[in-house]
């Protein structure tokens, strides 16, 4: 598996805590100073991880981009898990599972901003196609702020046949769509649930629409008829994560 670069602070921070093992070399703007790059440097230092200066430039070339913030660092790309660890996952968690599964989110923001959203309520995993589904580039771990590193990532090849495997270990799953009848503030979010949303335009596809256990909407008080994918995410999450600590 090929090194990969991997840019801003959060980002990088989140590796050198996370996944010291991973992190190969750091650097960091020589003209950048503050409390973010002493906090940096504390973390390198910990990890046993040299951190060297550079310019601004450099750090465009290392990374491709000039959306660095300042610092790059250079590590081992994280190994993606399979369909075939996912049962035995499951069964080592020691709560409720609380999964989310994108079906076929291709645009690399809308992916990184869902891992955030994720690593902030606490899902335990993320589950995403092998097709037709942004990979964990840079700019998705950049945007997800070092949620990347955190939370777990299953990579599957068949997703029809993951939720069968799912529903197999007692999951239930919960399809985000329009124009679906029930609120999700309607469906007990307590019990081992998967909330399962679609592509940016097209939503989710009819086999996994057909799947799903449950399909449940968000209600819309305005003139605005869908909200971004990582904004949907956001909001059906943390109704999970308000239920599940009112119960």
């Amino acid at each position: 598996m090929p090194d990969e670069a991997v840019g801003g602070w959060h980002a990088v921070l989140a590796l050198l805590e996370q996944a010291p093992d991973r992190v190969l070399d750091v650097w960091i703007d020589r003209s950048r100073k503050g409390e973010r790059r002493e906090q940096l440097l504390k973390a390198a230092k910990a990890a046993g991880i040299n951190v060297q200066e550079a310019t601004g430039k450099s750090l465009d070339t290392r990374l491709g981009s000039d959306r660095h913030q300042g610092v790059v660092a250079r590590c081992r790309a994280a190994a993606e898990r399979s369909e075939a660890e996912l049962p035995e996952f499951l069964e080592n968690l020691k709560r409720a599972p609380l999964l989310l599964i994108l079906d076929g989110v291709q645009d690399p923001h809308n992916l990184g901003a869902c891992l955030r959203s994720a690593d902030a309520a606490g899902v335990h995993a993320v589950i995403l196609p092998r097709d037709n589904a942004a990979p964990l580039t840079p700019v998705v771990r950049k945007v997800a702020s070092g949620a990347a590193e955190t939370v777990p990532v299953f990579r599957v090849t068949n997703l029809a046949r993951t939720l069968e495997t799912l529903k197999a270990a007692g999951v239930w799953l919960v399809g985000a769509v329009g124009e679906a009848e029930k609120p999700i503030y309607d469906v007990d979010l307590r019990m081992p649930v998967a909330l399962v949303l679609g592509a940016e335009e097209k939503g989710l596809r009819r086999l996994t629409r057909e799947k799903c256990d449950f399909l449940v909407r968000i209600p819309m008080a305005g003139t605005i008829e869908s909200l971004n994918v990582s904004v949907a995410a956001g909001v059906c999450l943390f109704e999970a994560v308000r239920q599940r600590r009112a119960g």
